[in-house]
């Protein structure tokens, strides 16, 4: 695996820092020269992860999540949402669609909507550590970006 190029963001869990999360992926995909609908697909699946944890890991609180982004070989983005607050006691359940602790407002399908959206999809969590949501994209390239 060889890293091309990679940055770090924190910011913390307020609904008004989805929308720079969605953007900072894009901007930050660009250097692939993705198409429209590539970059549609990162934003969207970035802004479910977002909105995940300022939903589902700091409820009553403002707590810090990290996004951490990396070109790997060329041209696989990838993308690590990660948050320290509740966690999740069944990855495998919270998986399931239309499972949801959201509330009736919630869809309960924000990681098959991550899922459809990347080409990898994996969730790490602890209960009372957080989670980490790691998702992969493969971008045909279509010219050089160094």
């Amino acid at each position: 695996m060889n890293i091309v190029n990679y940055i770090k963001l924190e910011f913390p869990s307020q609904s008004t820092n989805e929308a720079f999360a969605r953007t900072a992926a894009a901007a930050f995909a660009a250097q692939l020269d993705p198409t429209l609908e590539e970059l549609g697909d990162i934003k969207t699946a970035v802004s479910e992860a977002v909105t995940n944890c300022i939903v589902h890991a700091y409820p009553d609180s403002i707590g810090k999540i990290s996004m951490k982004m990396r070109i790997i070989d060329e041209n696989i983005l990838e993308i690590t949402i990660k948050d320290w607050g509740k966690g999740i006691p069944d990855v495998e359940k919270a998986m399931t669609p239309l499972f949801t602790t959201g509330g009736e407002d919630r869809s309960g399908m924000g990681f098959t909507i991550m899922g459809s959206f990347t080409d990898k999809l994996k969730v790490r969590s602890k209960p009372g550590k957080g989670t980490a949501v790691i998702m992969q994209r493969g971008l045909r390239q279509r010219r050089s970006y160094r």
